[in-house]
C-alpha cells in the first residue's frame, strides 16, 4: 500500500467528491427529513453525514485495491464499470429523494443502486475478497435507507 498511497487518495476522494456535490446540491432540500414521518428506527439526521463519509471511504479503499490488481481482468473491468454506475445512481438517488421528493420513484432507483453494489462485491470478490468485504457496509446501509425510503413513502401518501 505504502507505494500505491496516491491510488488510495484519490480512490477515496472520488466517491467523498460524488457525496459532496450531491449534498451540495441537496442542502437546501434536507429539512424535507423532518418535515415527514419517519418508519420506526429511522436515525437521526446527524448519523447520516457521518454514516456516508465512512461508507465513502471504504468504497474508495476497496475500489483502489481491486485497480491495483495485475491482473487487469474482465472481472476487475465489470466491477469498477459496476462501482461507477452505483455511484451515479448514489448520487442522482440524493436529487430524486429531496429535490424532487420523488419517494416511490426513489425507492425503485435505490433498488437498482443495490443490485449495482451487489454486482461490484461479486467481481470484486473475484479479485479480491477484502475489496468485496469492504461492500458489506455499503450493501448493509443502502438496503437500510431501501427501508426508511419505502416507509416514508408509505407513511406520507
Amino acid at each position: 500500500m505504502k507505494k500505491h498511497w496516491k491510488t488510495y487518495v484519490i480512490a477515496i476522494l472520488i466517491p467523498l467528491a460524488v457525496g459532496g456535490l450531491s449534498a451540495f446540491l441537496t442542502r437546501n432540500n434536507m429539512d424535507i427529513y423532518k418535515q415527514v414521518t419517519t418508519p420506526p428506527l429511522s436515525p437521526p439526521g446527524w448519523l447520516f453525514p457521518i454514516a456516508w463519509t465512512a461508507l465513502y471511504i471504504l468504497m474508495g479503499f476497496s475500489s483502489a485495491r481491486v485497480w491495483l490488481d495485475p491482473k487487469g481482468s474482465k472481472a476487475r473491468e465489470h466491477g469498477l464499470l459496476s462501482y461507477g454506475i452505483s455511484l451515479f445512481m448514489n448520487f442522482m438517488w440524493s436529487i430524486i429523494f429531496f429535490n424532487m421528493r420523488s419517494f416511490l420513484f426513489a425507492f425503485v432507483w435505490l433498488v437498482g443502486l443495490l443490485f449495482f453494489i451487489l454486482r461490484t462485491a461479486y467481481f470484486y470478490n473475484r479479485i479480491d475478497k477484502t475489496a468485496a468485504k469492504l461492500q458489506i457496509p455499503y450493501i448493509l446501509w443502502v438496503s437500510f435507507a431501501g427501508y426508511l425510503n419505502l416507509g416514508i413513502y408509505l407513511l406520507n401518501r
